[in-house]
């Protein structure tokens, strides 16, 4: 029967314990980073209105020549609560109001504070002695206070940071033109053409469909013409019903359209989007079109049918809008012969004035009988779109009721073998108008 053989003495356990850790320490290599514990919950807010500060920490375990952890201790998040009721306090003036009455620079004498900004470091407490040409920094201003009264970015720890897309504080992330917090821009899909195409007609005339879901939308040309912003409803936001708008922003499908306009020709459209709604993109065209750049972004997935639609409708759209413009003229045409009365069958009603039409390709002819018959002189001429809009002024006048304004107007329709008025005039049996003179007047 063998013998057993003992085992090791503990006490050679502890030595050998011992000379490793002295070996490790004695060989002066550090063991890299200590680690981090987890991340504790996030405080309240630093402010009770408006944008304030969120803070969590972590600690660093670490063992002896190890070095310390990779990071910070702290992480600061933007919280936004609901703005400040008008009239309230703003975070920087009471913490400057806090040292009134309190005397400051080794005298008794009190000041009343106030901020003041034009210090160097913003995130400084500067205060501004009221009443007096001095200001005094009272140490750093607490954290999450505005850096300045126009500044998106809060004081951390003394330095002015802003927040990221993700609402940390410092933090570089961006979103990409597709939207992403962070992304590479790969969900997405950029539009970007020249509109080049025009007929030779005035008007409203279609550039593109920008659909839902578009970002970073933009256009912009240098002429004459004027960019058009219709809604899906068919109602203009932009340069609509022959009227332009001033430059400015304006908030519609569900974001804000940057609309500016140079003392050149330049003219530009910008939106960040996304946009709630299908846009059209028109232009106003009053002459040749030297073309339109436009640009946006889509999501993939809304790209096809973009192509299906502007394919589909093949720009059925690129026909044109009459609408009322105001190029100018190539050439006086010939005045428009005067219409034969006794050609025409007269209406039983009364004679209204003629409306305050704005251009349309196509007009209905109304005839009605009255009690005067007049002569009236052209005194100018409007091209618009495929129309010609004559100014007259009436002349001698036959009339039981003189109650006729003294200019009108009239649409014809230009280019046609026969130009006709929208409203004309007969005499009754017994009226016997003068002669008419000759040159542009007409009945």
């Amino acid at each position: 029967m063998g013998k057993l053989r003992p085992g090791p003495h503990p006490l050679w356990n502890l030595l050998l314990l011992m000379w490793t850790l002295l070996s490790c320490s004695l060989g002066g290599s550090a063991q890299g980073p200590g680690e981090w514990t987890l991340w504790g919950s996030w405080s309240p807010c630093s402010s009770s209105c408006g944008r304030g500060l969120s803070v969590r920490s972590r600690r660093c375990i670490r063992f002896p020549r190890e070095e310390l952890c990779w990071g910070n201790t702290h992480e600061y998040r933007l919280c936004q609560l609901p703005d400040c009721p008008p009239g309230a306090m703003l975070f920087r003036d009471l913490q400057c109001a806090l040292y009134n009455g309190y005397p400051v620079l080794g005298s008794q004498k009190t000041y009343q504070w106030v901020p003041f900004y034009g210090a160097p470091n913003q995130c400084d407490l500067n205060c501004l002695a009221v009443g007096h040409a001095f200001y005094h920094s009272f140490g750093r201003v607490l954290d999450g206070t505005p850096c300045s009264p126009r500044s998106q970015g809060l004081c951390v720890a003394g330095r002015c940071l802003s927040a990221g897309c993700d609402g940390l504080m410092g933090s570089d992330a961006r979103k990409d033109h597709c939207g992403r917090c962070g992304g590479a821009n790969d969900s997405c899909l950029s539009v970007q053409r020249v509109f080049r195409d025009a007929g030779a007609f005035a008007g409203y005339w279609n550039v593109t469909l920008i659909p839902e879901g578009a970002r970073h939308i933009r256009a912009s040309h240098r002429s004459r013409n004027h960019l058009a912003l219709m809604m899906s409803d068919g109602s203009y936001l932009l340069n609509g019903n022959w009227e332009v708008s001033p430059p400015g922003t304006y908030e519609a499908a569900g974001t804000h359209v940057i609309y500016t306009r140079a003392t050149g020709l330049e003219e530009t459209l910008h939106a960040a989007g996304p946009t709630s709604q299908d846009l059209l993109l028109q232009v106003l065209l009053q002459e040749p079109n030297p073309g339109i750049e436009f640009e946006f972004w889509l999501p993939r997935e809304r790209y096809g049918p973009f192509q299906e639609q502007t394919q589909a409708l093949d720009w059925s759209l690129r026909q044109p809008q009459p609408r009322g413009v105001k190029p100018q003229p190539p050439e006086t045409p010939a005045v428009p012969a005067a219409i034969s009365p006794q050609t025409l069958t007269p209406s039983p009603d009364p004679c209204p004035p003629c409306p305050d039409t704005r251009g349309r390709a196509h007009r209905l002819l109304h005839y009605c009988s009255s009690d005067f018959v007049f002569q009236a002189r052209v005194l100018g001429r409007l091209y618009q779109a495929q129309e010609t809009r004559y100014e007259e002024y009436p002349g001698p006048i036959w009339v039981r009721d003189p109650n006729i304004a003294q200019s009108n107007c009239r649409w014809v329709q230009t280019g046609t073998s026969k130009e006709t008025g929208s409203c004309v005039f007969t005499s009754r049996p017994g009226n016997s108008p003068n002669s008419l003179p000759t040159g542009d007047d007409v009945y």
